[in-house]
């Protein structure tokens, strides 16, 4: 493929994802960097606030230390959550001006950028094979284009399959967690909370669709396995309907179990119930219990704690961010070096216990994590299957992704299980 036709690829796939605009990232010619800018290392991410603004902080000052001779221009996204990035970059692009580096969910969620040939092989240069060695095989895949080439590098993993419970409610309800073996045990353990106590079974948020997903997504893997999960994922949706349904039911009996205010309430003010005893069960990822550490008086373990979503023992549901190497690149070498130190043991133990999540390396040392992530970490390192996700986008296509939560935002208002079906069959249809 000739310059000119790589360029003209590159500007129609981009264009086709709605990129109209070219724009630069504010500060993208300043940040911390203290070079010319001819081999700047510009890192763009969407960490902007608190606990994850101090470990992409960690990250940056570990690298420097190793590296002290690269300089670096830090230079966050504006607005959150990767929308503002993603147009911006998609905009540098197309304008053949990309950032050395940027922060993206991988899987499908790159595929824009890999369907346009814009992100560099680095299987020889970043995956050598003591790295390649380090990280499972789940993790390891979301890494690959449709190639199977190494375009990315996973720094860190939250995990979306925990049900999380306040202690003195359960214990009031005379329920053990650890007896719960399938979705639904957990609808009869509610069922008994609901009768025998005054809390809500479960915390939850019906505002925006992406946690209603992700209970979806555990609850078909806990009735129907990852196999069935996976075939799903891959748009074959009708030759599951039966799991499909089942599992659109199941979640839709949970929905009587959720409290009232679900529709108005974001993720973490629903979390605030089962920290003040008001209710039971939170379906949610690990970023919940960075609430709960900070929660006066609520200790892990004897307070609060969690088991996998029942059905999902052996199963770690990932979503992880990751950088990539654009290209052209304006600083290969430097670019280079900074995703290998995302793939390092020193990177990623600078960076997750921070940020509250585990490193996708399993021999990062368990010494600075805390009870909750190292047990966590043992989870990971046993699972057999480590799937991505549809409710963040590393299991599916961007196009794929907005179909579905339109189906659950309809779905999060009715519970109506028919047209529920019928939308995700269409969904997966593109």
């Amino acid at each position: 493929m000739s310059d000119n036709t790589t360029i003209l690829s590159r500007r129609n796939v981009l264009r086709a994802t709605g990129a109209a605009t070219v724009g630069m990232l504010a500060g993208c010619n300043g940040g911390d960097g203290d070079g010319d800018g001819e081999d700047e290392l510009e890192i763009v991410h969407w960490w902007t606030a608190g606990g994850e603004k101090d470990a992409i902080d960690a990250l940056i000052e570990g690298f420097k230390e190793e590296h002290p001779d690269v300089p670096v221009s830090n230079n966050p996204a504006p607005g959150g959550a990767g929308s503002a990035l993603d147009t911006e970059i998609q905009s540098r692009v197309l304008n053949e001006n990309p950032p050395s580096t940027f922060q993206i969910w991988p899987g499908k969620a790159m595929d824009t950028y890999t369907e346009s040939d814009v992100l560099a092989d680095i299987g020889d240069s970043v995956w050598d094979s003591e790295m390649e060695d380090a990280y499972l095989d789940g993790v390891k895949e979301l890494s690959k284009d449709d190639d199977g080439n190494y375009v990315a590098v996973p720094l860190n993993i939250h995990r979306l399959n925990n049900l999380f419970y306040n202690v003195e409610v359960l214990e009031s309800a005379d329920i053990d967690p650890s007896g719960l073996s399938s979705p639904t045990d957990v609808l009869d353990a509610m069922e008994t909370i609901a009768s025998d106590t005054d809390a809500t079974p479960m915390a939850h948020q019906t505002q925006a669709p992406w946690s209603t997903i992700q209970l979806w997504e555990n609850v078909l893997i806990g009735m129907e396995g990852v196999d069935t999960y996976l075939d799903v994922l891959d748009g074959n949706v009708s030759a599951n309907e039966t799991a499909v349904r089942d599992a659109l039911q199941m979640v839709a009996d949970y929905s009587e179990y959720f409290n009232e205010d679900a529709g108005s309430v974001a993720w973490d003010q629903a979390n605030t119930a089962v920290i003040q005893g008001n209710a039971a069960f939170l379906h949610q990822g690990d970023w919940a219990a960075g609430q709960y550490k900070s929660a006066e008086d609520f200790e892990f373990e004897s307070d609060w704690n969690y088991v996998p979503f029942p059905g999902t023992a052996e199963v770690y549901h990932v979503v992880t961010d990751s950088f990539v190497m654009p290209e052209p690149n304006p600083s290969p070498d430097a670019t280079e070096q900074w995703l290998s130190y995302c793939g390092s043991v020193a990177g990623q133990e600078a960076f997750n216990p921070i940020k509250g999540s585990i490193p996708p390396r399993t021999d990062v040392p368990d010494d600075e994590f805390g009870p909750f992530l190292t047990a966590q970490r043992e989870d990971f390192n046993n699972s057999t299957a480590q799937p991505p996700s549809i409710a963040h986008g590393t299991g599916v296509t961007p196009e794929v992704k907005s179909n579905v939560e339109g189906v659950f935002s309809t779905f999060n208002g009715d519970w109506n299980i028919g047209p529920a079906y019928n939308g995700l069959t269409d969904a997966f249809d593109v």
